[in-house]
């Protein structure tokens, strides 16, 4: 009892409701992706879009990119083990393999989707798979781990075509079909994946200082507590500050000063010179 209760003395709501979540998908991940959402609602579309091409700006940074953001994931999702123990071992043999399975399912949908495969279609996945095994790292076994990110890279595939597509609104960088959803789908995944008989490791239950038995509906009830909480509080809190920044500095610029680039008009900079 001394133990439990040193454990909930400073544990948060969330935790209390039963929720699990090993590196932050939600605290970081849905958050991002909600108060990305509503800053899109909010701000209102680029100009020309839906008309104008607005292609990446550079494939090679972006393949740079996301490929310093796979290498420094492992800090990230193994480093929340918080010890050099087996527990970071799984946490980084499951972020590697789930974001190989994401980027290949990603590229396999596509290719069959629109008759061929693309580089910004393999690191879209990639990136979708890295945030969804963000929750389920330390808890998923490895194959629970390659499902997961064979189911995300596919979902997130049509949440940022179809979905944005149907519903017109102008997500640049896709941070709502990617990382709110591939949240939403890796929380709930881990709930599922933490399952002993799935190859998970369980969860430890502080009162026996025992790992508990596994609940598939209990389970599910507490990641969705997680889930939807962080959704209503992200989604609220942020629509509120970009109020209040809208009503003290404003959000958009002048058509004049968009159209010319904000480089130029807010800082007064020219990345290259053609």
């Amino acid at each position: 009892e001394a133990r439990l209760a040193a454990v909930n003395a400073d544990a948060g709501w969330v935790f209390k409701k039963g929720a699990i979540d090993f590196a932050g998908g939600t605290v970081v991940h849905i958050n991002a992706g909600i108060a990305g959402l509503v800053g899109a609602l909010i701000v209102g579309k680029r100009i020309g879009y839906g008309k104008d091409l607005m292609a990446p700006h550079s494939l090679t940074m972006s393949m740079i990119g996301a490929s310093l953001l796979w290498v420094g994931w492992f800090g990230f999702n193994a480093g929340s083990n918080l010890e050099a123990s087996g527990g970071a071992a799984l946490a980084m043999t499951n972020s590697f393999v789930a974001t190989a399975a994401a980027a290949l399912s990603w590229m396999f949908a596509e290719w069959m989707l629109k008759g061929h495969p693309s580089v910004l279609g393999v690191i879209s996945g990639a990136v979708a798979g890295l945030v969804a095994v963000t929750p389920a790292a330390g808890y998923a076994g490895p194959m629970g781990a390659i499902v997961l990110g064979l189911v995300v890279g596919v979902v997130c595939l049509f949440f940022v075509t179809t979905v944005k597509n149907a519903l017109g609104y102008d997500d640049s960088l896709d941070v709502f079909g990617v990382h709110c959803i591939g949240g939403i789908i890796g929380a709930i995944g881990t709930g599922i994946l933490v399952n002993p008989a799935l190859g998970g490791t369980g969860i430890m239950d502080y009162t026996t200082g025992k790992i508990a038995d596994y609940e598939f509906g209990v389970q599910l009830v507490s990641q969705t507590w997680g889930v939807c909480t962080t959704l209503v509080w992200s989604g609220v809190g942020s629509a509120i500050l970009y109020k209040v920044v809208d009503v003290i500095v404003g959000l958009r610029i002048n058509v004049e000063s968009e159209r010319e680039g904000l480089d130029l008009t807010e800082h007064t900079e020219r990345a290259y010179n053609m």
